[in-house]
């Protein structure tokens, strides 16, 4: 009887983290390389995320959408 809520609560647990994650990455602010490069940044490749990001400026570390 334990294992099987034990089981039940991890499969909870597991569809609520799985739900949440594209939330959490939808909501991060993404500007465009314009924007980034008006607000004396630059476009850079971040090969470790895969994602072109804003160095530096008033858009630093957002992600280039």
């Amino acid at each position: 009887m334990h294992t099987r809520l034990l089981g039940f609560a991890a499969a909870v647990i597991l569809a609520v983290l799985g739900f949440m994650s594209p939330a959490a990455q939808a909501a991060a602010p993404a500007v465009d390389a314009p924007t980034c490069q008006a607000g004396k940044g630059t476009v850079e490749y971040n090969s470790a995320t895969g994602l072109w990001t804003c160095i530096g400026g008033e858009h630093d570390g957002e992600p280039i959408d």
